[in-house]
């Protein structure tokens, strides 16, 4: 065995801690299944040992930092279901997409409710994307100063807007 350890290790303390566990005498103890099962819930034990739920939520300001990041994977979620739902329609319906767009135009929108609806549509895309790119750029190792942080989320809010604001337009 101090041959094969010697060839894996090269440091002798590892070595002499390895020859030391292989010589070492394990005992099993062996107890009732009955003194194994749990009978109180960990919310039970908590409170039979007088411990506090921690407020965790409910103490804390929210942030713009927290705001930025749990709306980032909001718009993540929401363009993740368009596009199965959309995927999911397209394979079910009957219809090609000429048929909805007539029925689009049969609701004689104006310019400006259609407008709002196409900035409501592009506004996860166009903050997911922007949102993106600040991530990329902190995976760079940039911006990543607190004053960095707030001053590239505001950046990032108003390039979402206007992305968003040109992808209604079109």
């Amino acid at each position: 065995m101090f041959a094969l350890t010697n060839t894996i290790t090269r440091s002798a303390a590892l070595r002499q801690g390895l020859l030391a566990a292989a010589n070492r005498q394990v005992s099993l103890k062996v107890v009732p299944v009955e003194s194994t099962v749990k009978d109180e819930s960990y919310f039970e034990k908590n409170e039979r040992l007088g411990r506090k739920v921690s407020p965790h939520l409910t103490i804390y300001q929210p942030q713009l930092t927290s705001l930025l990041s749990i709306t980032h994977r909001g718009t993540g979620m929401a363009l993740g279901a368009g596009v199965w739902a959309l995927g999911l329609g397209a394979l079910i319906s009957s219809h090609d997409i000429s048929h909805y767009v007539t029925i689009v135009e049969g609701l004689q929108l104006s310019d400006a409710q259609l407008t709002a609806i196409k900035f409501i549509i592009a506004y996860p895309a166009g903050y997911h994307t922007a949102n993106g790119i600040r991530h990329l750029l902190w995976d760079t190792g940039r911006f990543l100063k607190i004053k960095e942080v707030y001053s590239t989320g505001y950046a990032m809010l108003a390039a979402s807007f206007v992305l968003s604001g040109i992808l209604a337009l079109l």
